[in-house]
């Protein structure tokens, strides 16, 4: 890995202390665990000026409950939001895709807003600046070509934050501060469908908070992943399930997805399984539908169709086991 560069390091005590500092001095980045940003600044694919670190904002940190709503602040560590008994009676998938990011050190310092803010990912650009420059570079850093499609001028790095399927389960929303205010979107519209340029992130904003109300019926939920190394690996297919059941018939069913596209997403098409009994038959169809939406391209190590398939055997597994 290269050295550290020379950058200017801001603590604000404040969000809007934080978006000054931020618009005042170009070239800079929000910084809070940093478990991915400052690997990437030491490989020399971020090249920021000056951090905003972001620990000491108070309105960031912790989990609190309000009614019908539950709030995370964005600087919250990975760890707090696994082990939330809060999070754990009402978004078991949320607190349990936590407890599965990396190794317990990385939930230590890593942060729920920088798991959702993660940079996708992908073998031709996740490298060191030799090895990229060997390879001409590719079209998300510097170079002319997507190695894994180059016929086209389109980025398939993956996404493989473990948080943001979870929490697209439940309706959350995420509040963004930045030069023109405050606003609050659902999670799924801080995302497109573009490796190069992921996050709808307007310049200069910021992620406080997550916002997620309590589900009005009973469900269950959960999370799981397929990895290389079960240690600290990134997901090569992870899966969040949310299920209703009442009466021996499905009355509620999600999927969420990541590791298999530019984007989490909720898999499309469930309705047709709300009636039925969550017997074999039926998870095997959740299965299949599951596979055909996982878009996965050669982003890894491993076989675009291996981590399709993965995808939708961990669903069915995952939907047996909570039901």
């Amino acid at each position: 890995m290269e050295f550290m560069p020379e950058m200017e390091l801001h603590h604000p005590a404040t969000v809007e202390d934080a978006v000054s500092a931020h618009a005042a001095a170009a070239g800079g980045r929000y910084l809070a665990g940093g478990s991915d940003l400052l690997v990437n600044i030491r490989r020399g694919i971020e090249q920021p000026h000056s951090l905003v670190y972001l620990n000491g904002i108070a309105e960031m940190q912790g989990i609190a409950e309000h009614g019908d709503e539950i709030t995370i602040g964005g600087a919250t560590i990975l760890r707090e939001v696994a082990e939330s008994e809060l999070l754990r009676r009402h978004f078991t998938a949320v607190a349990k895709a936590a407890g599965e990011v990396a190794g317990p050190s990385h939930r230590e310092y890593g942060t729920l807003g920088g798991n959702l803010c993660l940079d996708t990912r992908c073998i031709f650009y996740n490298q060191s600046e030799w090895w990229r420059a060997a390879n001409n570079y590719c079209l998300k850093y510097r170079g002319d070509i997507c190695h894994v499609a180059p016929g086209g001028k389109t980025c398939f790095a993956a996404f493989s934050g473990d948080v943001a399927p979870a929490l697209l389960l439940f309706d959350g929303e995420v509040e963004l501060a930045g030069p023109g205010g405050r606003r609050r979107i659902p999670l799924a519209e801080l995302y497109r469908n573009d490796g190069m340029d992921h996050l709808t992130l307007a310049e200069g904003e910021l992620l406080v908070a997550v916002h997620l109300p309590k589900p009005e019926a009973p469900v269950t939920s959960g999370y799981t992943k397929s990895r290389v190394r079960g240690s600290i690996d990134f997901p090569l297919a992870g899966v969040a399930v949310r299920l209703g059941v009442a009466d021996d018939k499905i009355t509620d069913l999600r999927v969420g997805l990541t590791g298999v596209s530019p984007l989490p997403f909720l898999v499309r098409g469930l309705d047709k399984f709300l009636g039925r009994a969550p017997d074999q038959g039926c998870l095997e169809d959740l299965r299949d539908r599951v596979q055909t939406q996982a878009k996965a391209m050669k982003t890894t190590m491993t076989p675009p169709h291996y981590r399709r398939r993965v995808a939708g055997g961990l669903a069915q597994k995952l939907a047996e086991a909570i039901f």
